[in-house]
């Protein structure tokens, strides 16, 4: 059993180790939506999509999560501020329904959806684009953590300290990996965010 809750653990981390077994998807099936002139996009993951290149994770708090039916978020940076308020909509709808959730919640509209969800009770899988063997936890999220809601999660080993361009790449495919379903909130123009979601239907 890997992620013990900090309540379990004598340490302030429980971080422990996993192989993946499988570790595959691939993608089929996109849905549109329309929020207003701005498109977002629902990518469902059925198949086989090789991510070997993750061959062992780090966690912190219930790692049972992961078997969870996710729905992963992704959102642009950038982003017009209809946007905005149509993505604190839908984040709060998913809070009302108790849907469990997965992301890097890196930009600033992830960031506010997760701030949403840690008001709700759904389950919540946090993937930062870094490692977190020495990872503080920050005080909103040890409350969700020790009530076994909430998992930290990392492919990253410990050299990786801090968040880059290249790691937020590879952690989107990693929360890809994991989730059952992909929810584009916005992807700007030549954005790396829409780059990401092409690569998936390519």
């Amino acid at each position: 059993m890997i992620g013990e809750s900090l309540k379990n653990n004598p340490k302030p981390l429980g971080i422990q180790e996993e192989r993946n077994a499988s570790g595959k998807f691939s993608v089929h099936d996109v849905r549109k939506l329309e929020y207003e002139k701005e498109p977002a996009f629902f990518l469902n993951i059925t198949e086989d999509w090789n991510i070997e290149k993750y061959p062992a994770v780090w966690t912190i708090g219930n790692a049972d999560l992961l078997k969870s039916e996710l729905v992963a978020l992704f959102c642009s940076r950038k982003c017009p501020g209809k946007v905005i308020l149509k993505s604190r909509d839908y984040a709060d709808s998913l809070r009302i329904k108790g849907i469990q959730v997965i992301g890097g919640f890196q930009t600033p509209v992830e960031k506010m959806c997760l701030e949403m969800f840690l008001k709700g009770e759904q389950p919540i899988v946090i993937c930062p684009a870094r490692g977190i063997q020495k990872m503080r936890v920050p005080a909103e999220l040890k409350g969700p953590v020790e009530a076994g809601r909430l998992l930290i999660v990392s492919p990253f080993g410990a050299r990786h300290r801090r968040v880059s361009a290249a790691n937020a790449e590879l952690r989107n495919k990693f929360v890809a990996a994991a989730a059952d379903k992909l929810f584009f909130l916005h992807a700007a123009a030549k954005s790396r965010t829409l780059g990401f979601a092409e690569e998936l239907l390519s």
